[in-house]
């Protein structure tokens, strides 16, 4: 699947991590966000946005440099630095549905670093169902007014660039009345609520988002007003095949750690690996991660050949990321008491995974998905 190319941009990257992220990120959990001068860096060295064109700024590179920065950063335990949501999640609404006019004012600014992007769906009442937004955009002039809140907005503090979804249709359209519309910092009425305190990803600017009477030119609309639902749905199969790639690699970097940890940490006058019972949970964890590894290759390759994986790519996000917070709960319990403690990578790792589960959509939902597919709902 990697040619040569690709590991040469890997290990370049990688050394990218250890130079300019991994050092940084116990202050970063500390200060409860990454420092904004590293996605200049990251611009720099072309690891943002990869695949654009390069009219636009980027390499024309193919989808597995995506999938090389999006496995790095998981494995260097720096999710927290959210470069795949702003690169291959929210940076394609724009590509795709944006005219001309918007591509070129965007989208060289996004793979330099100085346009950090956003997505804003979620609100207080309205997480998995979209199609409940409440969050209104109403059409005076040459101007959009926006009123609404969003919240749990990855990105949400760095953000320069915010796509939200708003009720453009009447109050009880549902999927059919929702409009992709992108509010630039400094936007008259938009403000940045509370950074908000999580349980994992502490190093991530989740925030609130706000909009009160916000003025936002007409022309910034994405795509066909009343369509952004279907927008959506579009692109959720890539953005859920990402968040299968980081629950993967977390996965086989918390496996190396704990079978090195295993073979190194002496109880009763041998090491922890070598009692039956603890050696058994390494290798069903090594066989569920070599399962996911198979299973998740497949997807990547039918997703970059165009190929229609909702599906498939719904059980995977589902599986592979419940996989990966068993194998977390195994890996802390063999650490034992070093397990909880902050100094150890995994307590890290452990409270990071949780989350993917239920971003991108919950697996509750996933699996109504594949319920539905199969006629079942």
């Amino acid at each position: 699947m990697y040619k040569e190319e690709h590991i040469i941009f890997r290990e370049s990257f990688r050394r990218f991590l250890g130079r300019e992220v991994v050092p940084h990120v116990p202050r970063w959990e500390e200060e409860g966000m990454v420092d904004r001068e590293i996605w200049n860096k990251l611009g720099e060295q072309g690891f943002l946005c990869p695949w654009l064109p390069e009219e636009y700024g980027g390499s024309g590179a193919d989808f597995l440099y995506s999938v090389i920065i999006t496995e790095e950063l998981a494995k260097a335990g720096a999710i927290s630095l959210m470069a795949p949501l702003h690169s291959d999640i929210v940076a394609p609404y724009i590509y795709r549905l944006g005219t001309e006019e918007q591509k070129k004012k965007w989208l060289p600014r996004c793979a330099t670093g100085e346009c950090v992007l956003a997505i804003a769906m979620t609100e207080p009442n309205a997480g998995s169902d979209l199609a409940s937004i409440t969050t209104r955009a109403e059409k005076h002039g040459d101007w959009w007014i926006i009123n609404g809140q969003k919240t749990f907005i990855s990105n949400g503090i760095h953000a320069d660039l915010v796509i939200v979804a708003c009720r453009t249709g009447p109050k009880d359209s549902g999927a059919k009345g929702i409009s992709l519309i992108a509010v630039e910092r400094g936007s008259e009425g938009f403000s940045r609520g509370r950074r908000l305190k999580k349980m994992g990803l502490h190093g991530q600017d989740t925030a609130e988002l706000i909009f009160e009477d916000c003025k936002v030119p007409a022309e910034n609309l994405l795509g066909e007003e009343n369509k952004g639902f279907y927008y959506m749905m579009e692109h959720l199969q890539q953005e859920r095949l990402l968040a299968c790639i980081m629950a993967q690699a977390m996965a086989e970097t918390m496996f190396d750690m704990t079978l090195t940890y295993a073979k190194e940490r002496i109880a009763f006058g041998r090491p922890i690996g070598t009692f039956q019972h603890n050696a058994f949970k390494l290798v069903d964890m090594a066989t569920e991660i070599a399962v996911g590894r198979a299973f998740l290759e497949k997807l990547i390759l039918r997703h970059m050949e165009g190929q229609d994986i909702v599906v498939e790519v719904s059980m995977g996000k589902t599986w592979i990321s419940e996989m990966a917070n068993r194998v977390a709960y195994q890996c802390v319990q063999l650490y034992g008491g070093y397990g909880y403690m902050e100094e150890y990578p995994i307590a890290r790792f452990y409270r990071d995974v949780r989350v993917i589960p239920i971003f991108a959509g919950t697996n509750e939902i996933m699996r109504l998905i594949v319920a539905k597919r199969f006629g079942l709902s």
